[in-house]
C-alpha cells in the first residue's frame, strides 16, 4: 500500500458533553448518527456527513479509556473547558456564504467570517460547543477554457 491508497475512515474529537455535541453535529451540521454506544459510564457517538457514508467523526468525553485515572480525566476536562485541548475539522462546501449564514443562525460561535484568500479559496470558521475548530472552505472557481470554436482564418488572394 502506498500513501496514495490511503483514505480517512474516522477521527475523534474530545468533547465535554456528548449529548450537546450530538445535537450540534446532527441538528446544525446535518450529520447522520452512525453509532451510539457506551459502557461503564462512558458514551461514544460517531456521526458523519451524509455525502460520505464511510467517514465517521467520533465524539467522546475526555478520558473514555478505562486506564485513565480520575485525576487525569479531570485534567483533560479542565483543559477542554479552557479551550486548550481542542481538535479541528475542515469541510469543503459549494457555497461558503450560505453555509456560514446557516450555521451562524443556529447560534454557533463564529471564529472567522467568510473571507476570500489570494488563491481563490473562500472560507469561514466556527467553534463547536466544545471549542473544536470547524473550517468550511469553498474551492476557487474552475478556470474557464475557451468553449467557442476558434475563428477560422481565411487568406484572401490577390487577383492580378
Amino acid at each position: 500500500m502506498t500513501g496514495t491508497d490511503l483514505k480517512l475512515s474516522s477521527c475523534a474529537l474530545t468533547v465535554h458533553d456528548v449529548d450537546e455535541m450530538l445535537d450540534f453535529y446532527r441538528d446544525v451540521l446535518g450529520f447522520e448518527v452512525r453509532d451510539d454506544a457506551g459502557s461503564e459510564g462512558t458514551r461514544r457517538v460517531s456521526v458523519g456527513p451524509p455525502a460520505q457514508p464511510d467517514v465517521r467523526v467520533l465524539l467522546q468525553a475526555p478520558g473514555t479509556q478505562p486506564s485513565i485515572s480520575p485525576a487525569d480525566r479531570q485534567t483533560i476536562e479542565d483543559l477542554i473547558a479552557r479551550g486548550l485541548l481542542s481538535g479541528g475539522l475542515v469541510f469543503v462546501t459549494g457555497d461558503c456564504d450560505a453555509t456560514f449564514e446557516r450555521i451562524e443562525a443556529a447560534g454557533a460561535e463564529v471564529m472567522q467570517e467568510p473571507i476570500s484568500r489570494p488563491d481563490g479559496v473562500r472560507d469561514c470558521a466556527f467553534f463547536d460547543p466544545s471549542g473544536n475548530t470547524l473550517r468550511f472552505t469553498q474551492p476557487p472557481p474552475a478556470v474557464k477554457t475557451l468553449t467557442q470554436p476558434q475563428a477560422q482564418v481565411t487568406t484572401a488572394r490577390r487577383t492580378p
